[in-house]
């Protein structure tokens, strides 16, 4: 008998050992799960004191956020890379919600249901090949989508500042200095998150379309409240303050504003 066939008779053996008295719960099953959750306890205890004494890990604590910035470019926990660039796949605004909703939910729904729909005993890969490459494909998807996120880059406010002569052509204030300034403020610091402008932007929380707000008359000093502490001058409003931004970017924000009378 080669050392094959003994080895299969041995397995064969050990099967109908196991089915007909079991193995029981004590010392078994509880010695595997005590080991690797001893396994699982030191990887984190040691992973943990990696990042306390050295920099591999990055910083323990990052700079203090400054809520006046206009080049922080916002980024998801690493494991969330990959929903990050599928979010950017389908950036359409019909169409979000089968990267936050749609995508993930199949895909869950789908690992839930393959251990009724795939009944079968045989475990070797070499005879389960359709699994095989499903499994294939979505860790290699993962993987692209996942290292795509990583080294994206942020293309929003380039593209909306490439709007700006645009914008000032059809409004008029191409030799307002003060007017463009404040016009590349509002592209960098993420206004068109939630307003629109001149076609560019998303209406979010019922943020009002600002492209004719010079229109209204409120006045640059209004304007420049209002970006202070929007809730003090418009109880209930939803809108960040932008006080630290500094007087000056405020100023020229507002001006940028009361430039806003409409396309001409």
């Amino acid at each position: 008998m080669s050392s094959i066939d003994e080895r299969r008779a041995g397995f064969q053996r050990y099967k109908e050992d196991v089915k007909k008295r079991g193995k029981p719960f004590y010392p078994f099953a509880m010695f595997h799960d005590t080991v690797m959750s001893l396994v699982v306890v030191i990887v984190i205890v040691g992973l943990a004191w990696i990042w306390k004494t050295t920099d591999i890990l990055g910083p323990l604590i990052g700079p203090k956020a400054d809520p006046g910035t206009i080049s922080f470019v916002p980024r998801p926990d690493w494991y969330f890379y990959f929903l990050f660039y599928l979010l950017r796949i389908f950036k359409w605004p019909e169409s979000v919600i089968l990267a936050t909703i749609g995508i993930p939910t199949l895909c869950l729904v789908l690992l839930l249901a393959l251990p009724f729909v795939d009944t079968r005993s045989e475990r070797r890969l070499s005879r389960r090949p359709v699994a095989v490459v499903a499994a294939a494909l979505t860790i290699l998807s993962m993987g692209v989508l996942t290292y795509k996120g990583a080294v994206a880059k942020e293309p929003i406010a380039s593209e909306i500042k490439a709007e700006i002569p645009n914008w000032a052509k059809k409004q008029g204030f191409q030799g307002n200095k003060d007017a463009l300034a404040g016009a590349n403020l509002f592209a960098e610091s993420g206004c068109t998150n939630c307003h629109t402008y001149l076609g560019s932007g998303g209406s979010n929380l019922g943020a009002p379309d600002l492209s004719d707000e010079g229109a209204k008359g409120k006045g640059i000093q209004f304007q420049i409240d209002h970006l202070k502490c929007p809730s003090c001058v418009n109880p209930g409003s939803p809108m960040p303050p932008f006080a630290e931004l500094g007087a000056d970017n405020l100023h020229k924000l507002a001006v940028f504003l009361e430039a806003s009378k409409g396309p001409k």
